[in-house]
């Protein structure tokens, strides 16, 4: 069959024709290509680094406000221990003034509570009640009452008898008004012991007090405070209704509350970050009371605003890249003109035949005819070239495959950069060729004593090495080895070779091995060997270096613990012990755990006035631990001495052994004691009693911050 003749075709078909060929090929054209891929490569960046941000502000949003949301957590549990310490020494307070008389007169026991109005206003009720458990009288809002009630089988009262001192009740039933109830209690003393109980109650349906700590540190109102006892039983909740009701039926905290117990139900006034799906929860326990402090917030709350950047960004994006396509075609379209005319103007460059500005034929395919002309130069130039070609690529690739950043310097500035190099410090090549080698140093001063380093090492005919900390583009530092060569050792204008690789990392982990030298593994707390180091280093430093003092502290009742509990338990208390001690000394005070259950206080500039007062603080602090664990509630006590650094002491073993003799004399004294001991040491460690004087000798059973 014969094939139609296309000069015959009508002139619409060929019109047609023609425009398709042209389609075609602005389709094929490495013009279009280019368009279509930096299109491409412009969307998928631009979506790319819009996710990993968002993604990114995300994750450090919530690491940040668990952070925030666990010390708000721990401030509110402070402060709602503190008003309860509050509570019982206004109870004790009043405790000290009623006297038998009073007692045995119901008038004037009437009289006593009435002229105690802001006692009154603390609490809910006040009531009394003799040693035998009958309510003797009953204060609240109603007015006084003499109710004829028993109180004998209320847990909190047999409990206060029984151990002489202040108690905090369970949430319990009032038997006046039914309503849930807290009871703190106060024994009051006679010459023959307990003659009766001072109490006051506090309503949770309808206290303000606990709804105070929960809205007293919200600036935002999206945060939920909820109180419970060590049991989990509800204590403070926004909705009254949930008051006694288990922390389990708690929707928001079901998964928290749940890997709180898994732990042992930790009553820890540092707080603890719990995992719960959909929000940031952190818990931290009220020392004293041992109730705990929970505080959820919503996690999509929290990254809200960041969502709604997110949308907002990506409709930015969409609409940057749909107004930069055509914008980016049309640049492409025309900057690829000229290759064109290079083409033509290759075809004969070296032809001699047409004048520089003549002769260039107009062809399609630009990448085929670029790749013959590019065949036709190499060929021609190939003999001039292929020495420089071989170096080059040989320099190219030791360049690029070195492992290390490799630069070349003459006269400071740099000259040849490697990609390593460049990536090591953020910057591309054209921004470091040319530029003076001090853009790399972290500072100044740095720059200026590396130069007579390395004068000195190739005046002595040595390559320089050494570490130094270099800076990035954006500012951020680290630390490299830096080695150099001179180019020619006989003439200094010939450069520099230089290579640099990062050692962060083998850093890094020289400073934990150090750290891990002079601390204790358990606790962080120093370790005897920079005690000894420290407390060697004052004694050396003589009179410029005193007053110093160290307190010496052995744990009361920690080896029952280890046998009843378990060592899992022991090391708990003794991170408890390390966290007590380290909240009463001041900042520049080392606190050390010297071995097992004894710690030292290394006080320097410190008289031993203010010795005694953080003795006394360190041993409260360690007095009033309440570790939960297993069902229980672990505590120990300390016994502490104290030996102020003299002139009579030669060395840092005397001293301690002083310090060490006073708190074997506290042991002696009944422990739970701080000892101070004399300026003159005796020689034997069983006569430390006669050289020692107390301070505080005795736990006052009766003030509530030490029960």
């Amino acid at each position: 069959m014969l094939e139609p003749d296309p000069a015959s075709a009508p002139d619409g078909a060929r019109q047609a024709r023609a425009w398709r060929r042209q389609v075609a090929s602005a389709f094929g054209s490495l013009k279009c290509r280019v368009t279509l891929g930096g299109i491409v490569a412009l969307v998928f960046g631009i979506g790319l680094i819009t996710a990993l941000l968002v993604h990114r502000a995300e994750h450090d949003t919530l690491q940040t406000q668990r952070q925030r949301e666990l010390s708000d957590t721990a401030r509110t549990a402070a402060l709602l221990s503190r008003t309860i310490v509050d509570l019982q020494r206004d109870l004790n307070a009043a405790v000290s003034r009623l006297d038998r008389a009073t007692l045995d007169d119901d008038a004037a026991l009437e009289r006593f509570i009435d002229n105690r109005p802001v006692l009154r206003a603390r609490f809910d009720s006040l009531f009394v009640a003799s040693a035998e458990g009958r309510m003797r009288l009953l204060v609240d809002a109603a007015g006084t009452q003499h109710p004829n009630l028993q109180l004998n089988d209320r847990d909190y009262f047999r409990r206060t008898l029984a151990e002489d001192r202040p108690i905090v009740s369970d949430a319990i039933a009032s038997r006046i008004t039914g309503e849930p109830v807290i009871v703190l209690t106060q024994p009051v003393r006679g010459p023959s012991g307990i003659v009766a109980v001072l109490a006051g109650s506090l309503r949770l349906a309808n206290r303000d007090l606990l709804s105070d700590l929960i809205t007293v540190h919200e600036a935002d109102g999206q945060a939920m405070l909820i109180v419970t006892d060590a049991r989990g039983q509800v204590l403070a909740h926004p909705e009254r209704s949930r008051v006694t009701h288990s922390l389990s039926d708690e929707p928001r905290l079901a998964q928290a509350f749940a890997a709180w117990v898994a732990q042992g139900s930790p009553v820890e006034p540092s707080g603890v970050d719990l995992p719960q799906t959909g929000e940031v929860v952190s818990a931290a326990g009220a020392a004293g009371p041992n109730w705990m402090v929970w505080r959820v917030r919503s996690e999509a709350e929290l990254l809200q605003p960041l969502r709604a950047a997110r949308r907002e960004a990506i409709g930015w994006a969409a609409g940057l890249i749909a107004a930069l396509s055509p914008l980016l075609f049309g640049s492409l379209w025309w900057l690829l003109r000229p290759l064109d005319l290079l083409e033509r103007r290759a075809q004969r460059l070296f032809s001699g035949q047409l004048d520089a500005q003549e002769g260039w034929p107009v062809a399609t395919g630009e990448i085929g005819r670029l790749a013959r002309m590019l065949k036709q130069v190499a060929a021609e130039r190939s003999q001039l070239e292929a020495l420089n070609t071989e170096v080059l690529r040989k320099l190219g690739s030791v360049m690029t495959a070195a492992p290390i950043g490799i630069a070349f310097t003459r006269a400071q500035r740099f000259e040849l950069v490697s990609a390593e190099f460049c990536r090591l410090f953020g910057h591309n090549e054209r921004a470091m060729l040319g530029q003076p080698a001090r853009m790399i140093y972290a500072s100044d001063d740095d720059y200026a004593r590396l130069g007579p380093l390395i004068g000195a090492a190739f005046g002595a005919g040595h390559a320089y090495l050494g570490d130094w900390e270099m800076r990035r583009a954006d500012g951020t530092s680290f630390w490299a080895s830096l080695r150099g060569n001179p180019v020619a050792a006989d003439d200094p204008t010939a450069g520099t070779i230089w290579t640099v690789s990062d050692i962060s990392d083998q850093r890094k982990q020289t400073e934990q091995l150090t750290w891990s030298a002079t601390h204790d593994a358990l606790t962080g707390l120093a370790n005897r060997e920079l005690f000894e180091q420290r407390s060697a280093g004052i004694v050396a430093g003589g009179a410029a270096a005193r007053p110093a003092t160290v307190v010496f502290i052995d744990l009361d009742r920690f080896k029952p613990i280890n046998d009843t509990a378990g060592h899992a338990a022991g090391d708990a208390m003794l991170r408890a012990v390390a966290a007590a001690l380290s909240s009463t000394v001041r900042n520049r005070d080392l606190v050390v755990r010297l071995g097992g259950d004894e710690f030292a206080l290394l006080l320097e500039h410190c008289n031993i006035e203010v010795a005694a007062r953080i003795a006394e603080n360190a041993r409260a602090a360690v007095s009033a631990i309440a570790l939960g664990w297993n069902g229980r509630t672990l505590s120990v006590g300390a016994s502490l001495g104290l030996a102020c650094l003299t002139d009579e002491m030669q060395s840092a073993d005397e001293w301690l052994a002083a310090a060490d003799a006073a708190c074997y004399a506290a042991k002696a004294a009944g422990r739970g004691v701080v000892r101070i001991a004399a300026e003159a040491q005796p020689a034997e460690r069983p006569e430390a009693p006669a050289s020692v004087h107390s301070t505080q000798t005795e736990l006052r059973a009766s003030d509530p911050a030490l029960s």
